[in-house]
Formats: C-alpha cells, sequence, structure tokens
C-alpha cells in the first residue's frame, strides 16, 4: 500500500489572467446529469422514464462509471438467499447484462458479474431506449450560477468550451464536482484516512479446471480475510465460515521468495468468475493508500504505482497459483477505481447507527440490503436486514435545483462504507431521477416536493421504497 509521494504546491505560485469569453449555449434541457456512472446512468433512466427531458453527460467515451471504466463487474456480489432486493433500476442492470450475453455467474453469490465491455452495448440501448440525449467526451469544468441557483453546466472537449442549461442538474459525478464548484459545503477525510484506491485487471491464459480444483484443495473463507495489511476486518460472526474468492497466500508466498517487498503486504483480494475460455476477471488484489481521487497528480501517481503493483501481483500467481503458469494480462480497467472522497453536506447525514440498525425513514426513496465493505467492516445481507436511504440525503445545502446522486451524499465513515456501493448508487440515483421529473413537470422547488408523489413513481418504476 504505497502512499502518494506528489510534492506540496508552493504558497506563492506564478499565476496568468485567461481573458473572458463568450460561450455557446449549445443545448438546453429539463433535467441535465452529469456522470453516467450506476448513480448516473439510473437517475437519467429514472428522470425519462418519469416523462422527463434527460440529457447525459460523461467525461469518457462509455456510459457505466466504475462498472465499464474501471473495471468493478460485481454489483451485487453481496447477494445470497435471505438478501432483500432493492429492485429497480440496479436490479435492471444486472438482468440487461445477463439477458444480453454480458454477464457470467459470480463466484461467491448469487448473483452475475456484469461483464464490463458488454455493459457499454447494454448502457447504450437503455439510454437510446430512454429517449435520453447523450453527450459524451465532455469534461465538467464549471456550474453556471444565477445566485445560489445552479442554471446548468460548463464543459471542456475537443470542441471547447460549451455550456449546457438544465431545470434540475443531477451531480453524479462521484466526487461531488457540480456541488463543490457550485459552492455547496462538502467535506473530504484526510489523505491518510480515504478508502484505498484500486487498480482493476483481468488476466487470460488460465488453466480452468486446475485452477478450479487449486481452490477446493485450499479453499477460502471471509475469516482468511485477516491476513495482513487493511485485509484485517471486523465481521458479524455470521460471514467468517462462509466461502470467499480470496487471494492472499500467493503473495505472501512471493514476499518470501524476494518477489514482492516485503512492505507491499497488501496485494492481496479477490476474483471474480473463472471463465471457460481461461479468463479470470475481476481482479481486485491492488489497493493503494493515500491516493487522492480529486488531486490530478495524486491519481497520475496511483495509475502508474497500481500497474506496477499489477503485474508483481500476476508474477506471483504466475508461480504460486495452481493454473495460473502462463496467465497473461488481459487488461486493466480504464481509469483507477476510487472510492471515497468529498462528501456534500445535504440536509441528512446518513449514520452509523442507520447502515448497521436498520433505518427507516419517511421520506424514504429506496432500500439497501445490511451490506458494508470498507473500513476494515464487512457485513454481508444474509438475513434479510435493510436500510432506508431518505429523500433529504439527496438535497445539498445552500444550492437550489441540485440533487446529488451517489457516492458523494453525506454520511458517516461507516454508512458510506455502505452507500457507496454500486448498487446502492443506483437506488440513490433512481430517486434522484424521479425528483428531478416530478420538480421540472410541477413546477416546484426539490425542497417542496411531494414524498408520496416520489414514492408513487418509484414504485410503478419497479423499486422498493419501504
Amino acid at each position: 500500500m504505497t502512499k502518494s509521494r506528489v510534492a506540496r504546491k508552493p504558497a506563492l505560485m506564478k499565476q496568468i489572467l485567461e481573458p473572458a469569453r463568450q460561450i455557446d449555449v449549445i443545448h438546453e434541457t429539463e433535467v441535465l446529469v452529469v456522470g453516467s456512472g450506476p448513480g448516473g446512468l439510473s437517475a437519467a433512466l429514472a428522470a425519462a422514464r418519469a416523462g422527463a427531458q434527460v440529457t447525459m453527460v460523461e467525461r469518457y467515451g462509455c456510459f457505466g462509471g466504475n462498472i465499464t471504466v474501471v473495471g468493478v463487474e460485481g454489483m451485487h456480489w453481496y447477494r445470497h438467499e435471505q438478501t432483500v432486493e432493492s429492485m429497480g433500476i440496479p436490479k435492471e442492470f444486472e438482468d440487461a447484462a445477463k439477458d444480453e450475453g454480458a454477464a457470467v455467474p459470480e463466484s461467491q453469490s448469487l448473483s452475475y458479474e456484469i461483464d464490463s465491455e458488454g455493459f457499454k452495448l447494454v448502457a447504450d440501448r437503455m439510454v437510446e431506449e430512454a429517449g435520453i440525449h447523450p453527450m459524451l467526451h465532455r469534461q465538467f469544468v464549471a456550474p453556471i450560477m444565477e445566485g445560489d441557483e445552479i442554471k446548468g453546466i460548463i464543459t471542456e472537449s475537443k470542441a471547447g468550451r460549451e455550456a449546457i442549461l438544465g431545470k434540475v442538474v443531477i451531480d453524479a459525478t462521484g466526487d461531488a464536482d457540480v456541488a463543490h464548484r457550485a459552492g455547496a459545503p462538502t467535506q473530504m477525510a484526510q489523505r491518510e484516512d480515504l478508502m484505498a484506491a484500486s487498480v482493476m485487471f483481468h488476466l487470460a491464459g488460465v488453466d480452468k479446471r486446475a485452477f478450479v480444483e487449486g481452490v477446493k484443495a485450499d479453499p477460502q473463507t471471509y475469516a482468511d480475510w485477516g491476513g495482513g495489511g487493511e485485509w484485517n476486518i471486523e465481521t458479524s460472526g455470521k460471514e467468517d465460515e462462509m466461502f470467499s474468492p480470496f487471494l492472499h497466500k500467493p503473495f505472501a508466498q512471493a514476499i518470501e521468495a524476494g518477489m514482492i517487498p516485503a512492505a507491499l503486504n497488501t496485494i492481496a483480494g479477490t476474483w471474480g468468475a473463472m471463465h471457460d475460455t481461461g479468463e479470470l476477471t475481476y481482479m481486485n488484489l491492488v489497493h493503494l493508500a493515500g491516493i487522492d481521487g480529486t488531486d490530478p497528480d495524486s491519481l497520475t501517481q496511483g495509475e502508474i504505482e497500481g500497474r506496477k503493483q499489477a503485474m508483481l501481483a500476476i508474477d506471483a500467481l504466475r508461480r504460486f497459483t495452481p493454473g495460473c503458469e502462463n496467465a497473461r494480462l488481459r487488461n486493466f480497467g480504464m481509469s483507477l477505481g476510487i472510492r471515497d472522497t468529498r462528501k456534500v453536506d445535504t440536509v441528512y447525514s446518513m449514520t452509523e447507527l442507520d447502515v448497521r440498525e436498520q433505518g427507516r425513514f419517511e421520506d424514504s426513496i429506496g432500500i439497501f440490503p445490511e451490506f458494508i465493505d470498507g473500513y476494515g467492516i464487512l457485513i454481508l445481507p444474509t438475513t434479510g436486514r435493510y436500510f432506508e436511504v431518505p429523500y433529504r440525503n439527496l438535497l445539498p445545502k445552500g444550492i437550489k435545483n441540485l440533487l446529488i446522486s451517489g457516492r458523494a451524499t453525506a454520511g458517516h465513515k461507516v454508512a458510506h462504507a455502505a452507500t457507496r456501493n454500486m448498487a446502492c448508487c443506483a437506488v440513490i440515483g433512481q430517486g434522484a431521477g424521479v425528483a428531478a421529473a416530478l420538480a421540472v413537470r410541477q413546477a416546484r422547488a426539490l425542497d417542496a416536493l411531494n414524498i408520496t408523489e416520489i414514492q408513487a413513481e418509484l414504485v410503478k418504476q419497479g423499486a422498493r421504497v419501504h
């Protein structure tokens, strides 16, 4: 686990004066979603299905965010027999991928691992069928403000700077970029206290028979996650004897053999699926502490260091894991996986008690199973317990016409270890999209909406709110 070595910027820096300029308004819409990860894509779909005109802006060349760009393919890996489903769009993502041949059974749960490449096509189809106006390859750079009201955004692209107006804006950037630059109060932990970043990768050339036999000969459980580094975890006890596709021993052996520096005892983690084609996918083995996802210099260092560590991991697997003797890198995710940056100060902040003890809210816009994964805690939803997410958790303080979707909503760090998960981000997104559409239709402020009407539309869309 390597900490960022980015030098601090000097207190006094040279400056230039950027000339004032006029920016063309190239597009106007009712609901403007910024970011297309699980929290953004679900918001856009929900708003469109509720009758709004929707535009979705994305800085990369595909929709899907963590699923497609980063390669986090296990969206529902927490699912077991007694898990209570959120339903709605989060479940639809998995079902659509499965129906279109872009998913395979996941190794540690009753879920399907969503193929990161195939889901690009799935998302394209969903966006087109919903009538969403797509705007890829545009980076958000600034909000358009009138006092405390957001009116749209400015983007930068190969076409230069462009303005896009929206009656309601949904910040689904993950890092609260829109809210932060609009002046909403945000908070962010110290760099050393942030959740680790990950480099996702996939392997080819693995002998499936030998690999599976090796796993059966030495099955790992969640209790085995106590293997050093960040893998010392708290469970509720019920997880300890459950099977986990955990890989730690090959890397400990590689350290002993001098193949991996002893300081990198955090190379460990899970695999997602072993394919008949010899592909071993969703390799979540590299975890980098001290990476600030809002600092491009820190991200640069993390990308380079993470790929180095991934190759060390592959060397160790070749030598110490049955079936991996001829394994080779198939691909990296397109970007580092960031779990934790800014959180917006919303009207309600989720508490540790909410996610641990089945929080209930009259203004719930969705439910999520009792699944906590992060900050040294792993609790799986195997007993039917779940919590609700209140609409107030989507409303930023101080800024009008703006909703927050995804992992940037306010919450205690343990609450964040639950709500930052992709399926919960999609739950939040569906609630945000419906609320935005109703606000446009009724010409009402976001904080003046009738929650029963939001809930009724969510239920109509197949979501569960209580």
